[in-house]
């Protein structure tokens, strides 16, 4: 039984060659980076989460307090694209809020959460 992917060299297609990625001793070749260092990218610090109801949702106004899953003092998670890169705390700095990295999930551990 045939499938989508054994129809190549049918008529009107082609097979596609592409680069080796990596050189002869099975090690990445150097690549430049220059082409995505301006691509922008989402980074979003989550303090914690919660639940709460549609009714308690209308009922909240200034001056409500919502109550987290997270206590005092626990790092925040830092997420790029929403993906976790690393913990942190809050700082503030000529009076803006900023995030001081306590700890850079590695790329390998990354990895090894998507699966």
């Amino acid at each position: 039984m045939n499938t989508p992917f054994d129809t190549a060299n049918k008529v009107g297609e082609q097979r596609m060659e592409f680069d080796a990625l990596k050189e002869g001793n099975g090690e990445a070749a150097d690549v430049s980076l220059d082409m995505i260092l301006d691509v922008p990218v989402t980074l979003a610090m989550e303090v914690g989460r919660t639940r709460i109801s549609i009714r308690n949702l209308l009922q909240l106004n200034q001056g409500s307090v919502v109550e987290l899953d997270r206590a005092a003092g626990e790092p925040l998670d830092v997420f790029v694209n929403g993906t976790l890169v690393a913990h942190g705390e809050v700082v503030v700095i000529n009076e803006k809020f900023g995030i001081r990295l306590t700890d850079v999930i590695s790329p390998a551990e990354r990895v090894r959460k998507l699966r």
